[in-house]
């Protein structure tokens, strides 16, 4: 059933026929076979002007006034004029379908019933593109390439027009309608538009004199953006359909309006010199310059207000970056600081516990000290009055200052010791008794010596030696 529906909508799309019904009755009378259908329709129908133009060759000149009408939405406007007085301000405008079938060209091809010329065509194209055929003069033509069936079909009218007219001629653009359509927009040009009917008669004569002509080649090509298309191919023929091209040589300036849909500015039907050609062309291109310069300038203008908000932007940007970066730095210089404030502070805490560590200490020591003094002197005793078993000690200290005491004389140097410790004159734990003349060292070897036995009795007199 599909199959059956997608046959229907391309005979629709060919043929123009609208009623369902219809196509459907003459698919069937054909054995459903597409090609064989429309090539039948085509023959049966010479006076059908959405197939076969009337190539009748009296020449033709019409414009266009404007005027839009919507279109549905499923198709793409066209924007056509009828045929009219001469060229005047005055343009009328209706919207016609148009639309573009992408699809295989040998079908299209056949569709119009000319299916053989057209595989003829391609296969030697094809042959071409891929080098196995060269091209003109001998030359190898381009590797092939991926493009659009539309822009197969420019290429194909391009590589044809050439080898039959020569390379003097408009600069047609190697791509499909559409594209060329676009393409002028972008470049605020009209497009100019030329259909091909190969078999008129009037058509090698156009084309040798009139389109090859090398004053109006040059203004067509640096005044407009130029398309052409064969009638014998599935482009060209939709675009002699949508333009209502009722005579031959057949060209029109057209340019894009709104909503996809194309303005017919201007058409030229039949054979014309260059000089009628060129002064139409002229009239065109004055009476369209200020919608030209108006869409430039609109464009001019919307350019450089993107260009202004980029660099508004750019500086809006840049101003953030730098705040950001003034931002980052100044947290970096606080936690900077805080870090810096904190390791000082716990450097204060460390000095500070180690003062009170250190004065703790210390007054441990003291007090140790004390004590040690305290229980040396406790251990001392009372000391004696004079008598023959008493000895007096005097003792000098490295300060300069005397101490004077009375001991047994059995008392041991130990004592004496015990009792310069218990005076407190001395920082230094080292030390020795000495004595003079002569000269004897009391060290810790005589320690257990009594006062008598190492010859200190009745009186010594001894000085404190430090040792190192």
């Amino acid at each position: 059933m599909g199959d059956v529906a997608n046959k229907i909508a391309y005979f629709q799309a060919i043929t123009g026929v609208e009623d369902a019904d219809l196509c459907t009755e003459i698919l069937a009378a054909h054995g459903w076979d597409l090609e064989l259908a429309i090539s039948a329709f085509t023959s049966s129908n010479p006076q059908n002007d959405h197939f076969t133009p009337d190539y009748t060759s009296e020449p033709t000149t019409s414009n266009t006034s404007p005027t839009i009408t919507n279109l549905p939405p499923s198709e793409t406007g066209l924007v056509a004029g009828g045929p009219g007085g001469p060229p005047g301000l005055a343009w009328k405008i209706i919207t016609l379908p148009f639309s573009i079938i992408s699809g295989s060209l040998g079908l299209i091809s056949g569709a119009v019933g000319f299916g053989v010329w057209a595989a003829g065509g391609v296969l030697s194209y094809s042959l071409r593109m891929i080098g196995l055929n060269s091209g003109r003069n001998g030359e190898s033509s381009s590797p092939l390439v991926s493009i659009s069936a539309s822009a197969a079909e420019s290429l194909s009218f391009i590589d044809s027009f050439d080898r039959d007219f020569g390379s003097i001629r408009p600069n047609f653009i190697a791509e499909g309608f559409m594209d060329a359509l676009q393409r002028s927009r972008h470049e605020f040009k009209l497009l100019f538009v030329y259909l091909h009917s190969p078999e008129h008669p009037d058509t090698p004569m156009f084309c040798e004199r009139t389109l090859c002509n090398e004053a109006l080649v040059a203004f067509i090509n640096e005044n407009f953006v130029a398309w052409g298309g064969s009638i014998r191919a599935s482009e060209g023929f939709k675009m002699s359909n949508s333009l209502k091209a009722s005579r031959f040589p057949f060209c029109a300036v057209v340019m894009a309006a709104t909503n996809q849909r194309i303005a017919l500015l201007q058409q030229v039907e039949g054979p014309k010199s260059p000089e009628e050609l060129l002064t139409a062309l002229q009239r065109v291109l004055e009476e369209s310059a200020p919608v030209l310069v108006s869409a430039r300038l609109e464009a001019e203008e919307r350019r450089n207000n993107i260009r202004l908000r980029e660099e508004q932007d750019a500086a809006y940007r840049a101003a953030l970056e730098a705040d950001q970066a003034r931002e980052r730095q100044r947290k970096e210089e606080q936690e900077r600081q805080e870090r810096e404030a904190a390791e000082a502070e716990r450097k204060r805490k460390e000095e500070e516990e180690a003062r009170e560590r250190a004065a703790r200490e210390g007054a441990e020591r003291e007090a140790a000290l004390a004590k040690m003094r305290e229980e040396k002197l406790q251990s001392l005793g009372p000391e004696p009055e004079k008598g023959p078993d008493v000895t007096q000690v005097l003792v000098r200290f490295p300060t300069g200052e005397r101490k004077e005491r009375r001991f047994q004389c059995t008392t041991t140097l130990q004592s004496l010791y015990d009792y310069v410790d218990s005076l407190g004159c001395l920082e230094v734990e080292k030390y020795s008794l000495v004595s003079n003349f002569p000269r004897t060292v009391y060290g810790s070897e005589k320690l257990a010596l009594s006062l008598k036995e190492a010859g200190l009795h009745p009186q010594a007199s001894l000085f404190v030696e430090l040792n190192s």
